[in-house]
Parts: structure tokens; C-alpha cells; sequence
């Protein structure tokens, strides 16, 4: 008695492939969407190609080191500068040094010029310095002093002893008492009160004028700048800026805060920017603060960072508040009322995102070991480029034209089907560079146009491979629908192979280049990574569609797979009733 003949099931990867297909339409129709939505139709284009700004940065000598300004040094400056400037390192903007103390940085157009001015010339001094006064930023006329004068810097009744002379008329505050938990406490530190006054009289409200003279171990000379300092204008803040940034962390120094609000009198520097491991903006959504800015402090920084606000924790307001100052302002000048240990901090007060992250942004790349001035400023055209993009684009038309031409004489039919995966790769392609401008800022310059041309014949290649597998399957007898799926397994392994090492070639090159190189390097892993992508989900499942039109099964002599001109050996035949076998290629 015969066996039952069981029914054939055709191969997993010939099942659905109509869907396969629909899911990339539906992915290039979104990709495109997002094009629109975002307006951004057009892909961000480097300084080559679209213009931009060029800076010119001099190095300044610093107080107390007369041979700072060395090739190390001037290197290690360009480096940090690029870090800021490029983030992900595919902005193209481009930093170099030139002679022994000059520095040049080009921003592409597009790029936000102020905000790329003051990432580069910021040299992220950061120090932490505790408060002894603060008062309103306005200049404020010389005090009279008074035995019956309180101040915001007098201690009330009940305070311990701790070698300052004691002023009367002020009530210490509830915060201002001693912690007596010994767990580390990472939360983020209190914001400082504001510096407008208010009619509360409460000892919580902002500071009071400033103390006479000597109190509160104040120096009367650090006293008398502290007056005469005017927070209010443009000028007075930037020269109290750059003096605060040219003082010795050991000695005690009078700054502005940013907006210019409030002015204040700082002690000498009890943790150093050197100390913070790691910075990033979050938005603290938990506690309400908005945006901060997440410290890590090394090892030595934390036990620093623990020692000095358990100190401050037992002073009264504002003594127990420390200055963050960064290049001569303060950026925020939090409360402390226990030790902070653990070695992780926040810094809150009003930060924007885009504050926030630049504070991030120059803390986690680190302070430049030189200060900068910028010497000059220009615009850069982009006719050169202009003219070259034109000649490499001419290029890269007569070499599709040429792929085209072979495709069509030597595959015929087929180079339907790789025409269409060509057009397909080129949309993915074209929107995803448009998308990553705006995304991480990527921009276009000539060798990522020279990457994307070369891609052209990575792509091209890969349809060979499958193709001389399907017509190899045709030549040994078998039809076409066995044929394109016996062919696959060989073509894939080979396509995948060939793809790999051209991805880890572009990893490589991105990894141990910088500038413009970057540009071709990132571009060629992108188009190989979508070479695979469109292969596998677009040129194979058309083929398994194509196999069952009448043209391409019967082998018409357009059709690129006609089994005579393929020299084919006679149909492969089995015997009546036996069950089909099918060996894994």
C-alpha cells in the first residue's frame, strides 16, 4: 500500500513576502513624513558645502604659570574644543591648531554662532566656594558702622562658638543646625533664596544689607569690593568675571551670578572642577525643579564635596550656602543643611534645557588648560565646495548611468528589480541623512557625498550576488520559484560577509579619524548597514513575487533568466510517487 503523498509547504522565506514589502513602503512613508513634519526637506550641509563661521582663538598666559602655553597644552585645548563643538562627532565642524598659540574653529552654517562662540572660549574653571556674604548686585555705598547693626551675616543667640565675633539682632535659622544622620545623601542641594526683598522680616528671607567692615571674618578689604562691585551692567560683570577667573583658588574672591541679580563674597575654593567625574542635565520631574545638572565626583572629590558641606551645614544663612563658580560666576549658590556624601550632587536654580546641557556639556568634557581670547571672526563662502559637490555629483550621474547600461544589457528583466531596490536604498537614505541633521547634527560635506556615491556600487553588488546564485540554480535544471529559494542561503551569507567587513572598514576609519574623514567614514557604515536592509527586506521578497509571473518563470528571453541562454541542463526529473527531497544549500 502506497504511502499518503504529503503536500508541499512552501520555505518560511517564501511565505508573506506581499507584507514584507508593505512594511517597507509604510517605512518609507514614514520616514518621508517625518521629513515634512519636521520641515526639514533638504540634509544639513557641512562648512565645505554651505558656508559658515570661522573663529580665531589666542592663547592667554595664566597668573602663576608663565610656560602654560605649550604644544601639549594647545593640543589638549583643541581636542576638548572639538569634543564641545562636534558632540556626537558628525556636526563636521572642524578644529585645529595653528603656529604655537592659535586656534581655529569653522562652524557650519546652521549652527548657532553665539552659542559655539561661548562653547569654545569657555575654559570651565569650576569651583566651589562657601558664601560669607551676598547682597543685591547693584553697587552699594559704604556702610557706616554700628554696635546696634545686624547683618546677614550675624549670628543669633544660641549658635556655637566658632571663633567669629557674634552680631545681635538676628535669629538662626532652623536649617542652619547641624545634621545628625550619618547616611549619604545624594538629593539635589536647596536652591538659594532670591535676592528681592520682602517684607516678611522672616530669617529665611533674602540677605540683608551687607555687614560693616570685618564682620563675620570678612576682610575690610574684600568688604570694600563687594560695595563697589556693579552686578547690574554688561561691563561690570565681565571684568568681575575675568579678575574672579585670574584669582588664586586659595584666596577669597568677589563675583557676580550670571544674571546679575546678586554679588557676592566667597571664601577660598574647597572643592575644585578637577574633582567632578561626570556632569549631565535631567529634567527632575519629581521634585519640581526643572532642569539640573547631575554631578559625579571622583573619589577625592566626594570625600572633599562631604567634608565642605558639613562645615557649611552648621552656619547660619547665607554662610551656609557655597558659590558654584564657573569662570568667575557664580551659576548657582545652593543651601546646605547636612553633609552631602556619596559622591554625587545636583546643581539646580533656573536652568533652561539648553543651559543646562551647555553646563553639562563643558563640565563632562572636561576645563581647557588654557584661557582663550577671540582674535578674529569671519564668514566662510562656500564656492568651492559649491563647484566640487557639482563635479562629484556630474561623477556620480555618469557612474549610475553606467550601472544602468550594464544592468539592463547584461540582466535584462532583472534590472527592474534592481533599478527599484536602487531607488529604494537612495529614499532611505536621502531621508534618514535629512532626518539625523536636525537629530544629532549631522551634516553633508563632500567625502559623506563621495561615501554615498560609492554605496552605489556596494548596493549594486549585492543584487549580482543573488542574482548569479538564482541563474547558477537554473543552469543545474530547476525552475525558477525553487531556484530563487535555493539560491538565497548562499547569496545571503556571502551578502552578509561582504557587508561586515565593509561596516567594521568604516567603524575603524570613523573611530581613528576626526574632521571631514569622519564624514565618509559614517556615511559608508550608514548605506552598508541599509544595503542589508533593503536586500533582505525588499529585493528578495520582489524576486519571490516575480518568480510567479508567467514572464519570469517561463524564462522569456527578456527576462534575464531564459534557461537556453543560460546554457540549462535538462529539467531535473524523480521518480513517479517519490518524496520530493530538499537539501539545505
Amino acid at each position: 500500500m502506497a504511502a499518503p503523498k504529503k503536500g508541499r509547504r512552501a520555505p518560511a522565506s517564501q511565505g508573506h513576502p506581499g507584507r514584507t514589502l508593505i512594511l517597507v513602503l509604510i517605512a518609507m512613508a514614514g520616514l518621508v513624513g517625518g521629513m515634512f513634519y519636521s520641515g526639514t526637506l533638504t540634509p544639513r550641509l557641512g562648512i565645505d558645502l554651505a558656508g559658515g563661521t570661522s573663529f580665531t582663538l589666542a592663547a592667554q598666559n595664566q597668573p602663576g604659570k608663565p610656560n602654560a602655553i605649550n604644544e601639549t597644552n594647545m593640543k589638549t585645548a583643541a581636542g576638548i574644543m572639538e569634543r564641545r563643538v562636534n558632540g556626537l562627532g558628525v556636526t563636521e565642524s572642524e578644529v585645529q591648531t595653528q603656529g604655537s598659540n592659535h586656534i581655529i574653529v569653522n562652524i557650519p552654517k546652521g549652527t548657532d554662532a553665539k552659542q559655539a562662540r561661548q562653547q569654545v572660549g569657555t575654559t570651565a574653571q569650576l569651583g566651589f566656594r562657601p558664601v560669607l556674604t551676598t547682597t543685591a548686585g547693584t553697587k552699594t555705598p559704604e556702610p557706616k558702622p554700628s554696635p546696634s547693626q545686624g547683618g546677614a551675616n550675624g549670628k543669633g543667640k544660641g549658635d556655637k562658638a566658632s571663633g567669629d565675633k557674634a552680631q545681635p539682632g538676628t535669629q538662626q535659622s532652623p536649617s542652619a543646625k547641624p545634621t545628625t544622620q550619618g547616611r549619604a545623601v545624594t538629593d539635589s542641594l536647596k536652591k538659594a533664596p532670591s535676592a528681592k526683598p520682602t517684607p516678611s522680616g522672616k530669617p529665611s528671607t533674602p540677605p540683608a544689607p551687607p555687614a560693616p567692615p570685618g564682620a563675620a571674618g570678612i576682610p575690610p578689604a574684600l568688604q570694600k569690593q563687594l560695595n563697589a562691585l556693579d552686578c547690574s551692567t554688561k561691563e561690570g560683570r565681565a571684568a568681575a568675571g575675568e579678575k574672579a577667573a585670574n584669582t588664586k583658588p586659595s584666596d577669597p574672591i568677589v563675583a557676580c551670578k550670571q544674571d546679575g541679580a546678586q554679588k557676592y563674597a566667597l571664601g577660598p575654593v574647597g572643592v575644585e572642577g578637577t574633582d567632578v567625574s561626570g556632569a549631565k542635565a535631567v529634567f527632575d520631574s519629581q521634585q519640581g525643579q526643572g532642569w539640573i545638572v547631575q554631578m559625579d565626583f571622583t573619589s577625592e572629590g566626594g570625600k572633599k564635596f562631604g567634608d565642605i558641606t558639613g562645615k557649611l551645614a552648621a552656619k547660619a544663612p547665607p554662610q551656609n550656602q557655597f558659590g558654584i563658580v564657573l569662570d568667575g560666576a557664580v551659576v548657582s549658590s545652593p543651601s546646605v543643611d547636612k553633609a552631602i556624601m556619596g559622591g554625587g550632587a545636583t546643581i539646580s536654580g533656573g536652568f533652561t534645557q539648553q543651559t543646562a546641557e551647555d553646563l553639562g556639556n563643558m563640565l563632562s568634557y572636561g576645563a581647557l588648560p588654557l584661557s582663550f581670547k577671540i582674535d578674529d571672526e569671519t564668514t566662510v563662502t562656500a564656492a568651492l565646495g559649491g563647484e566640487q559637490l557639482h563635479a562629484g555629483l556630474i561623477a556620480g550621474a555618469i557612474g549610475l548611468a553606467l550601472v544602468v547600461i550594464y544592468l539592463v544589457a547584461y540582466y535584462r528583466g532583472l534590472a527592474l528589480v534592481a533599478l527599484a531596490s536602487l531607488g529604494v536604498s537612495a529614499v532611505l537614505t536621502y531621508t534618514i541623512m535629512t532626518l539625523l541633521g536636525p537629530a544629532i547634527g549631522f551634516a553633508l560635506n563632500l567625502p559623506a557625498v563621495c561615501g554615498a556615491i560609492v554605496a552605489i556600487g556596494i548596493t549594486a553588488d549585492s543584487f549580482i550576488v543573488y542574482f548569479e546564485r538564482i541563474r547558477d540554480e537554473i543552469r543545474e535544471g530547476r525552475t525558477l520559484r525553487p531556484a530563487v529559494e535555493r539560491g538565497w542561503p548562499r547569496a545571503r551569507r556571502t551578502i552578509l560577509v561582504s557587508d561586515f567587513v565593509s561596516f567594521l572598514a568604516a567603524a575603524v576609519l570613523f573611530a581613528v579619524t576626526v574632521g571631514k574623514v569622519q564624514g565618509f567614514a559614517f556615511t559608508l557604515g550608514l548605506t552598508t548597514v541599509l544595503d542589508v536592509v533593503v536586500v533582505f527586506f525588499f529585493t528578495k521578497p520582489l524576486m519571490t513575487l516575480l518568480a510567479r509571473r508567467k514572464f519570469f518563470s517561463d524564462g522569456h528571453s527578456w527576462s534575464g533568466l531564459d534557461p537556453k541562454r543560460l546554457g540549462a541542463k535538462p529539467p531535473l526529473r524523480r521518480r513517479r510517487g517519490a518524496a520530493p527531497t530538499t537539501k539545505e544549500a
